[in-house]
């Protein structure tokens, strides 16, 4: 029983932050109907604007007031990096092909990853100790102060973004931009505005989930946002892409699995058995969990 409940927090935790990355993947996806796949990059910069954060306001004990800010400040960054991406990388192509955007998406995320090797290094970084990390017995599994601070920042954030889409002007504009583009702008909609918000969103939470993955796993190297991003889309694709409560599902589902098959099976099998759900949901349900089929008007 401890082993179990040890292996459903640690998937909670871990699949909380694949649903965040997972959000911004189907959020770009709703309104321009392509998978930006440099957003693991972004997840990966959020990891390392976190680090050079703590450096400059000279943090060398656990103060969770400035973990706060750094995780805001890092926001702020990520989502001013994926607005500028859009601008110069994906603006100018959207009346290409999706081929042709699907190739310059690669082209960003190799540009960022190497990039990164060039400007922090390609050695690991040891991230810093932000937040004190207090163990607790719960029924013999041990569960850190770490993975709490997680899952309540994930549900949070996950809480703020639902707000904002459902509840606000510019979440109304999103929707129906996703909806119908060309019947958004025929009634109005700055559809350039909508497009650079979209990305601020997504951005931010790719940046606030590579702080809280840092926090668990205080490693850190320009190349982290391979394997987590692809989970991440994944997760989108498993919940139903272009779905936002389908991503946060999606993503808690493949923490989980991933987490049980290190703990019953074999580590060996921790980023195979992601792709084996892909392969699966691909064949059996194509619109994922709570996707809907749509059919293509020609």
């Amino acid at each position: 029983m401890a082993e179990f409940i040890q292996q459903l927090i640690n998937g909670l935790s871990l699949g909380s932050i694949y649903a965040l990355i997972a959000l911004g993947y189907t959020m770009v996806y709703g309104i321009l109907k392509f998978i930006n796949f440099a957003h693991g990059e972004i997840f990966m910069l959020g990891a390392f604007s976190g680090l050079y954060l703590s450096r400059a306001f000279g943090i060398d004990s656990p103060d969770i007031f400035m973990a706060v800010v750094i995780l805001l400040l890092t926001m702020v960054i990520t989502s001013v990096i994926g607005v500028v991406i859009e601008k110069l990388a994906y603006k100018p192509l959207r009346n290409s092909s999706k081929l042709t955007v699907l190739i310059t998406a690669i082209g960003v995320s190799l540009f960022l990853q190497y990039t990164g090797q060039l400007l922090f290094g390609a050695d690991p970084k040891s991230f810093p100790t932000i937040i004190e990390n207090v163990s607790f017995n719960v029924f013999g599994a041990t569960i850190g102060s770490n993975q709490i601070v997680v899952l309540i920042s994930a549900a949070l954030l996950m809480i703020a973004l639902r707000f904002i889409v459902m509840n606000t002007k510019m979440g109304i504009a999103i929707r129906a931009v996703s909806n119908n583009l060309t019947a958004a702008s025929l009634m109005g909609i700055n559809i350039n505005n909508v497009i650079s918000f979209t990305f601020v969103i997504g951005s931010s939470l790719a940046g606030a989930a590579g702080i809280l993955y840092a926090i668990n796993y205080p490693s850190i190297d320009p190349l982290m946002g391979l394997l987590p991003g692809l989970k991440a889309f994944i997760a989108a694709v498993l919940g139903g892409i272009g779905n936002f409560p389908g991503a946060s599902v999606g993503g808690l589902i493949i923490g989980l699995v991933e987490t049980f098959t290190v703990g019953y099976i074999s580590p060996t099998y921790r980023d195979a058995i992601a792709f084996a759900i892909l392969i699966i949901i691909l064949l059996v349900k194509p619109t994922g969990l709570f996707g809907r089929k749509e059919v293509e008007k020609v």
